[in-house]
């Protein structure tokens, strides 16, 4: 697939160091994009799915591109729900600050936040806090259980559709 970069895009930033081999955050790619653990875990498992073409609007996305990576993001999903134990899963796709499409994915459990709610109701000194980012060592094993997890989850679906 063709992969459209841009300079001034810190989504395409953070893919071209997955491909430089520097983004310590990458888990795995899949066929439409790359799921990286979230810098910041005040949500332990918050995870993207970052979309391998630049494009600003989810219905820019060529049909069956755009199908496939609906379908993977919610397989993204269900491994995050199980290798971080979720209660409910949040979704999301904004784009307010960086235009190329991404979803944020947050595992959420009771009592997350003091009051119940959308996790941007956080305080952002609060969720970008530099107390929430994981040490190397607790990033690997995030890593390590996600792509276990998701390993699993994929190995599910493509036996699901034979």
């Amino acid at each position: 697939m063709d992969e459209m970069m841009h300079d001034n895009c810190e989504i395409c930033r953070r893919i071209q160091m997955i491909k430089d081999g520097t983004n310590p955050y990458f888990v795995a790619e899949l066929s439409t994009g790359y799921v990286v653990i979230g810098d910041n875990q005040h949500f332990k498992g918050y995870t993207l799915f970052l979309c391998k073409q630049h494009e600003t609007e989810l219905h820019f996305l060529p049909r069956d591109f755009k199908e496939q990576f609906l379908h993977e993001m919610s397989l993204v999903a269900e491994a995050v729900y199980d290798a971080f134990h979720a209660e409910k899963m949040n979704y999301e796709l904004l784009g307010n600050g960086d235009t190329h499409v991404h979803w944020h994915l947050f595992p959420r459990r009771e009592g997350d936040t003091t009051t119940p709610g959308p996790v941007w109701w956080l305080d952002r000194n609060v969720m970008f806090s530099d107390d929430n980012r994981p040490s190397p060592e607790e990033l690997d094993e995030m890593k390590k259980t996600l792509k276990a997890t998701l390993t699993k989850v994929l190995a599910a679906d493509a036996e699901a559709a034979n």
